[in-house]
């Protein structure tokens, strides 16, 4: 089991002049303060126009700032947005290759599409053909990073002449491959091109072993076919975290931030209406949040075993890690006994407090994380040889690099 931290950059209504910037410096301080804990990774997003729920903008600037805080902590990007009108196949190689360069090859290259209308409306991207416009992109992207030159590329979506992309990565043959995953087909989508799962879902310990099952099955099967160069058999899932000796105070600390989270996910992935500029996010979600399985009153339940949810009456509401030392190592045991290869920890969320969230990282890395960190890498060991034969049998079934085309050339001004 390896951990990491995840930010999407919350700031709920209202704002103050100084928020925004204030919020980027003390996340800073957070992936410092993770780095020298001994967390494996912090993950950051790429969200546009998601008032309150993310400001996270361009989190290759944010992830280059970390880089220089940091030594051994893996930055990832979860995720880039792949489809045309987001960004470009060869500026994403360009700026996944040069961060690994300054962060001395610690990138995870996460991908993923979007599905909120403001984002692809914003961007004028074509709801119907996003899913293809990613697959396309991660074929690119990785073509661009491992042919020298690049061959060109003629598909439906990316048509580029051949050119060198400089710089290149230091890890070879690029990063390590992952793609956000919402319901368990985009799991299986991702064991079949042979890349990590980001779960960006509050899945329970028990529905995730059925989710480890088919992805590991799949990835050694003949149905696997790497989008990349290399193979990242990996399953990472998200819960929110706060970590304190008290129960009470952990809720106090932290239920309310959880719950903003998903909440906020909701309204603009699933029931919100938003006017820009106008909707204020907070207050609906403090009006409504009973609606939606957010109730402080199920949540708020001590002395239970934890989940990703808590019940009552048949009602479930939002918890993951918020709790004691003891209560949260048990919780992650069993995301350990499925087969669950890294927990993702969301604390800066709501109007969570910059010092709480890094006293919970603080207990958290001295009091739950040495009993996982002690075994991870046998665990990681014997996976990986396990899978050994069946990585390499996919990687025979992709198509190699290409060559260019031995006669092209091109003019430095156009002849007319």
């Amino acid at each position: 089991m390896r951990f990491g931290i995840f930010y999407e950059f919350q700031l709920p209504r209202p704002w103050g002049h100084d928020d925004e910037h204030r919020l980027l410096k003390e996340a800073l301080e957070q992936v410092e303060l993770a780095d020298r804990l001994g967390f494996d990774y912090v993950w950051e997003v790429e969200h546009h126009f998601l008032e309150e729920y993310s400001h996270s903008s361009a989190p290759e600037v944010f992830l280059a700032a970390a880089s220089q805080r940091t030594s051994r902590i893996r930055l990832g990007h979860g995720i880039v947005q792949m489809p045309m009108g987001f960004n470009h196949p060869a500026r994403v190689a360009e700026r996944v290759a040069t961060l690994d360069l300054v962060s001395d090859g610690r990138v995870e290259f996460g991908t993923g599409e979007s599905s909120s209308e403001a984002e692809l409306g914003g961007y004028g991207v074509e709801r119907a053909t996003k899913r293809e416009q990613w697959r396309e992109a991660i074929d690119v992207v990785t073509r661009l990073m491992v042919e020298e030159p690049f061959a060109g590329y003629d598909g439906r979506f990316v048509h580029m002449p051949p050119r060198n992309l400089v710089p290149k990565p230091l890890q070879r043959p690029h990063p390590p491959l992952w793609v956000a995953c919402s319901r368990r087909d985009t799991i299986h989508l991702a064991a079949t091109l042979g890349i990590g799962a980001l779960t960006f879902s509050f899945v329970e310990a028990a529905e995730a072993r059925s989710w480890v099952e088919d992805y590991y099955t799949t990835i050694a099967s003949q149905e696997c076919i790497p989008a990349g160069f290399a193979v990242n058999p990996n399953l990472a899932c998200v819960l929110p975290l706060m970590c304190h000796a008290d129960e009470s105070t952990a809720i106090d600390r932290g239920l309310d931030g959880s719950h903003f989270f998903g909440y906020s996910l909701g309204h603009y992935y699933v029931f919100g209406m938003h006017k820009p500029g106008v909707t204020d996010v907070w207050q609906e979600f403090l009006e409504n949040r009973d609606r939606f399985g957010f109730s402080r009153a199920v949540a708020a339940q001590t002395g239970q075993q934890l989940g990703a949810q808590l019940m009552e009456q048949g009602l479930g509401s939002l918890r993951g890690a918020v709790g004691t030392p003891s209560q949260i190592t048990a919780l992650v045991r069993q995301y350990e006994a499925v087969g669950v290869d890294q927990l993702i920890f969301v604390s800066q969320a709501g109007r969570n407090r910059h010092e709480h969230i890094c006293e919970s990282l603080e207990l958290f890395a001295s009091e739950v994380m040495p009993e996982f960190r002690a075994r991870a890498e046998e665990i990681e060991a014997r996976k990986l040889e396990r899978l050994a034969p069946s990585i390499e049998a996919a990687l025979s079934r992709r198509d190699p690099p290409r060559p260019a085309p031995a006669d092209y050339a091109f003019p430095a001004m156009p002849q007319f």
